[in-house]
């Protein structure tokens, strides 16, 4: 697959991003950096969930994200559809939004535009499933104010932050910022899948409830299968996405 000449410049852009991304990975002590990343990909990871289960029919109690980058939505479902997809949508959903990104900035679409779709996005999913619909269900003695002033600082300020970005920073700044995102979000859904396969991988693997933990209960299908089908789809999406960057735009315009 040959590299075309008009995507050259959003390669480079990429590569750099995902260099920068590996780099802190291996500084001592840069936890603090890449902190709000980890939240930020955790917070499109549960609204994945909470969107395809309020889409689905389901009746979501709370989204919350926790101070040790973990996340949780507590939900009520109604038909073993809505629970099928809504168990799926967590690390799919990362990697899809992720994918959609690159596609975004390949398309030359506005790195502004799309920094305010995300803005808006975490900011809708921190008033309603962070905020109003825990505090309608408070007396769920798994929803704690504690958790929800925790998940609501968090997604305010991510919103505040993209706002900011899309609002009062230079264009070169709002692409790497797009391109930086995209690639949090399909590496780090690609690294906890590969940590939820150790989690549920035969005699290694933990008792941890997990996502694939679910589609076990729902399908009697292993969780290590599911883990496996969820690798695949990411890995066939992330290799199509790449795919799409590679070919020229006026190549794939006239297909």
């Amino acid at each position: 697959m040959k590299l075309a000449k008009d995507a050259k410049p959003q390669v480079k852009l990429l590569l750099f991003a995902t260099l920068i991304t590996v780099v802190l990975w291996f500084i001592p002590y840069a936890d603090f950096l890449v902190y709000p990343l980890r939240l930020f990909v955790t917070f499109i990871h549960e609204s994945s969930h909470a969107i395809v289960g309020a889409l689905t029919g389901s009746s979501v109690k709370t989204l919350a994200v926790f101070p040790n980058g973990e996340g949780v939505v507590l939900l009520t479902s109604y038909n073993w559809f809505s629970s099928f997809l809504t168990s799926s949508a967590g690390y799919l959903g990362t990697t899809i939004c992720g994918a959609l990104l690159l596609v975004a900035m390949r398309r030359n679409f506005p790195a502004k535009n799309a920094l305010l779709i995300l803005a808006c996005l975490i900011g809708s999913m921190t008033l309603l499933f962070g905020l109003i619909t825990p505090l309608f269900n408070i007396s769920d003695e798994a929803i704690t104010l504690q958790q929800i002033g925790f998940t609501f600082l968090v997604g305010s300020t991510l919103s505040a932050g993209l706002f900011f970005l899309a609002f009062r920073c230079s264009p070169k700044v709002q692409n790497f910022a797009v391109a930086f995102l995209a690639v949090q979000l399909v590496l780090n859904a690609l690294f906890d899948l590969k940590t939820l396969f150790l989690i549920n991988a035969p005699l290694i693997g933990s008792n941890i409830h997990t996502d694939a933990k679910n589609m076990e209960q729902l399908t009697n299908i292993p969780a290590i299968v599911w883990v496996l089908i969820w690798i695949a789809i990411s890995v066939l999406i992330v290799s199509i996405t790449l795919r799409l960057y590679a070919i020229s735009q006026k190549d794939s315009q006239r297909n």
